[in-house]
């Protein structure tokens, strides 16, 4: 017969002991984080990327196409946890950051607040570097000879980029949204902006309510938002807290100039000069000095000392100096 001393220890060793046990050692369900499938990802981000196209001219099946090679459709280290969709990496960047392996260990790459935001870097990105600017003198429809324009500029490394691009959007007919207007996603809309609440007045001006909340961003340095169906110039000076006058001349126009949606608007005195490394710009079919110099946040009266002899209108493929 067991000792009852014994018996009791045994019990309590048995009962008592595996309560005390870390629930680490536990073993638990696996939680795997949610990750969004190809088919996913061109839903989420097809409103948002026909809109770049009508702003920017880059075909809406190469922004959707690259955005899933570079970010791995969302799933990226880099598009989780830094919102960077395209491989953008620092350069002259002012914001935040983050560090990654790519070519070489810890390179530095833009971090944004939101996914849309990358978007419009990317966009901008591409339309303000030099070396793609012949891309902009392709059709829009023609994604072949953007993809082949991409690699040949030194997007990615990858020699068959150019191919997986095209393969890409040819398996998911995304060039069908080179296609569509700007109010039609596949019967949806495109991206609103979200919604919110500014108002007040100047001495002599109305006073405006603006239902939007803005992106500022930046170019050259120099503070800019893009304007809104709706938008004039009075109304944003008002939004801003400036001038009409005042903002009109920021940016190069007639105190009564009219306002596009989509438009660059900038916020503050451009500079008188391109930044480092952007020597000069090809000019594409039907830009103007203006449009350059809203493109690169250059004032236009320094634009035409730079370029002596260029008409406010010149052919396409003008080389204009930006330093």
């Amino acid at each position: 017969m067991l000792n009852p001393s014994l018996y009791k220890a045994f019990c309590f060793i048995f009962c008592i002991l595996p309560l005390s046990v870390p629930t680490s050692a536990i073993p638990l369900p696996e939680v795997r984080e949610r990750t969004l499938s190809r088919e996913q990802y061109i839903d989420t981000y097809k409103g948002i990327a026909v809109g770049q196209m009508h702003r920017y001219g880059i075909p809406a099946s190469i922004i959707l196409a690259q955005g899933c090679l570079e970010s791995g459709n969302g799933n990226s280290r880099l598009a989780r946890e830094a919102n960077n969709h395209f491989g953008i990496k620092c350069h002259d960047w002012e914001g935040d950051r983050i560090y990654h392996d790519d070519d070489t260990l810890q390179e530095c790459f833009r971090k944004y607040r939101t996914a849309e935001d990358s978007y419009y870097d990317h966009s901008e990105f591409l339309r303000t570097r030099p070396r793609y600017s012949n891309l902009f003198l392709l059709d829009r429809t023609d994604y072949t000879s953007w993809a082949n324009g991409l690699k040949q500029a030194g997007y990615a490394t990858n020699p068959r980029y150019a191919q997986l691009l095209i393969e890409l959007i040819e398996q998911y007919d995304l060039h069908q949204y080179d296609l569509l207007p700007l109010q039609d996603t596949i019967g949806e809309q495109t991206p609103a902006v979200r919604p919110g609440l500014f108002s007040h007045g100047f001495p002599g001006e109305d006073v405006f309510s603006i239902d939007v909340v803005r992106r500022i961003l930046q170019t050259n340095g120099k503070r800019y938002v893009l304007s809104a169906p709706g938008d004039t110039y009075q109304s944003l000076a008002a939004e801003y807290r400036l001038f009409r006058r005042e903002l009109t001349r920021f940016n190069d126009v007639a105190p009564d100039a009219g306002l596009a949606a989509g438009e660059k608007v900038y916020l503050e005195r451009k500079a008188g000069r391109g930044e480092r490394g952007e020597a000069s710009w090809s000019s594409v079919p039907g830009e103007s000095l203006s449009d350059i110099s809203q493109r690169f946040g250059i004032r236009l009266q320094s634009l035409r000392k730079l370029n002596p002899g260029v008409t406010d209108y010149p052919p396409a493929r003008t080389v204009v100096r930006l330093r």
